[in-house]
Parts: structure tokens; sequence; C-alpha cells
């Protein structure tokens, strides 16, 4: 477990900051008055979650590989991290649509049938914590692993 130490706490860092920005789009009306941008203005999270993925890489050479790490090294360090974050991931959606933004499902659906992009069924189908809390977890796991394999290769050191 002490192997995996610095992976879980990057991935509890991870998943707090998520939960930040969901208040943070919140507070900017991304899920209610200006939730026709949401879509897109949910994309600038990306930095700051690519941020995370180097920073634990960095510790993790630094504390764990003594300065050295192999480009392999580095992506199985972002995949454990993947995991955990994808393991905390229904956490997150449960605290995000049960006390950050409850409203959220209402207003996009109300939004996807009023501007004729989905039927209420197909809506309602889409739009719920069910199918959010898996679109986040594979979410989590597909660009995790991606974004791990592509900082491994800046931040290997021989």
């Amino acid at each position: 477990m002490k192997a995996l130490k610095i992976e879980l706490k990057w991935a509890f860092i991870f998943t707090i900051t998520t939960l930040a920005w969901m208040l943070f789009e919140k507070t900017l009306g991304w899920h209610e008055d200006n939730i026709e941008n949401h879509e897109w203005l949910t994309l600038l999270f990306l930095p700051f979650g690519i941020l995370m993925y180097v920073l634990v890489m960095r510790e993790k050479r630094r504390r764990h590989y003594d300065k050295k790490m192999t480009w392999f090294q580095g992506f199985l360090t972002g995949a454990k991290m993947t995991l955990f974050v994808a393991l905390l991931s229904p956490i997150a959606q449960y605290i995000t649509h049960n006390y950050i933004t409850p409203e959220y499902f209402n207003d996009i659906i109300e939004y996807s049938v009023t501007n004729d992009i989905m039927t209420r069924t197909k809506a309602n189908d889409y739009f719920n914590i069910t199918n959010y809390i898996w679109q986040s977890a594979i979410g989590a796991l597909g660009g995790g692993l991606v974004v791990s394999a592509v900082v491994a290769i800046f931040l290997r050191r021989s």
C-alpha cells in the first residue's frame, strides 16, 4: 500500500479539484442560464487535470524512483492514479448532482428538448445520475490513460 500512497493522494486531490470545478461551473451559471455553453466550457478543466498528472509523476519520480523514471514507470504511475480517480468518480458524481447542482439534470433536459436536440425520452435516458456515473468512470479511465501516456514521455529521466 505504501507504493500506492502518492497515486492515491493525487487521486483524492483530483477528485476534490473536480468538485471545486463543478462548484465554479455552477457559480458561473453554466448549469442554468448559460447551459448552452456548458459542453465546451467544461473543456477548460483539461489543463488542471493534465497538471495533476504532471505533479503525481514528478512526485513519484522524486520520492520513489530516485529522480529517474522510465516512460513505463511514469505511465504506470498515471495509470494507477487513473484507476483511483475512476473508482472515486461515482462519489464525485453523487456529491455533484445531489449537493452542488441538484437541478442540473432538469435544466439540461429542458434545454435539450426545447432546442430540439433530443426528444424528452432520449434526454431522460441520457441525462441521469446512473448514466453520468458510468460516463465519468469510463471517461476517467480512457482520458487518464491517454494523458498518462503523453505526460510520461515528457517526464521520463534516465
